[in-house]
């Protein structure tokens, strides 16, 4: 099978969607070296941060990779900032991309807009993006709607620097991911559970939140008018959120799950007895893993050694290829 990618961002805490809808296929995807998994610690830096904050949340997720499966001897686990070849590919980049073609990127056009000053490194950041995939020369790249224009510029860049340099990159290919389930805020069933929220939002369900806050979460969880227990995303986004959840905690389907439920008051006391059976062995896991803080240590340094013998036969011939000196 073809090597795949998928990295993390320290921008918060991890979710109960980041769980259910991709690092629980991460775990069942182990290949190797041709399965790459890690924390995008750079990306964290587009933004006003606070730099132990994003220490602290790199080896809080590190740790909670291993807690949820993904084990350092089945796949490659890495922290991005700790392989080099990422930062000096994004340099060669940058001098294959247009500013006019950052700047017209909807991500970049949306945060710009929600401040007065814009860092240079929120307008670079899709190049940085390109350089993570096209390091290992991944073929197909799963991509949710937020992130096709970003696969479109990796494209665009591997080749202008395949015409202009001779062939260097693998170019990727966007694929639909496989469906996973798709968890919204509980208190905004349109918007998506996102690790970015402020910590205390009452509609994020964290992998570290311990059962009190889990249950006080979903009993105060938006429903919708009427009684059916019914899985209708458009007419009942709330109860169809909460029957998303309970299905892909207990390995169902939504309206199967539904049929069980008759009230709303049975489907939050099913959800949150489904969430803290996946969160207590989680939790406990990761407890005994942060007891010991060299494991997690060790992973990160034995990954970007894995992890940079990989990426440097790329780096090298783009290198090469772009004209800079070889020793």
């Amino acid at each position: 099978m073809a090597r795949t990618l998928s990295l993390t961002v320290p921008s918060g805490h991890l979710t109960l969607g980041n769980l259910l809808g991709a690092i629980r296929q991460w775990a069942d995807d182990q290949r190797g070296t041709d399965s790459l998994y890690g924390i995008a610690d750079l990306h964290a830096l587009t933004t006003e941060h606070d730099p132990a904050t994003v220490r602290a949340l790199t080896l809080e997720q590190l740790a909670l990779l291993l807690a949820a499966g993904l084990e350092a001897d089945r796949c490659t686990i890495f922290v991005q900032s700790q392989v080099p070849a990422h930062a000096e590919l994004h340099w060669l980049l940058e001098a294959t991309a247009y500013d006019g073609e950052l700047r017209r990127m909807v991500q970049y056009k949306e945060k710009a807009a929600q401040q007065s000053s814009v860092r240079s490194a929120l307008l670079a950041y899709p190049v940085l993006m390109a350089a993570d995939i096209l390091l290992y020369g991944v073929e197909s790249v799963p991509v949710g709607d937020d992130q096709r224009q970003h696969l479109e510029l990796a494209r665009d860049l591997a080749i202008r620097f395949n015409q202009a340099c001779g062939e260097t990159f693998v170019v990727p290919q966007a694929v639909t991911p496989p469906v996973a389930a798709r968890v919204m805020d509980l208190q905004q069933p349109a918007a998506k559970m996102s690790k970015s929220a402020a910590p205390a939002a009452p509609g994020v369900l964290r992998l570290l939140d311990p059962p009190d806050a889990v249950r006080r979460k979903i009993a105060r969880a938006v429903t919708d008018s009427g009684r059916d227990v019914i899985f209708d995303p458009v007419g009942k986004p709330g109860v169809a959120n909460l029957l998303t959840i309970l299905a892909g905690c207990t390995g169902t389907t939504p309206a199967t799950a539904a049929e069980r439920l008759d009230t709303y008051s049975e489907l939050k006391e099913a959800v949150t007895a489904a969430v803290t059976a996946v969160l207590d062995p989680l939790q406990q896991r990761y407890a005994g893993i942060c007891a010991d803080p060299g494991t997690v240590m060790a992973v990160a340094r034995d990954g970007a050694a894995k992890a940079q013998e990989l990426a440097a036969p790329t780096l090298a011939r783009a290198k090469k290829a772009i004209g800079l000196l070889s020793l």
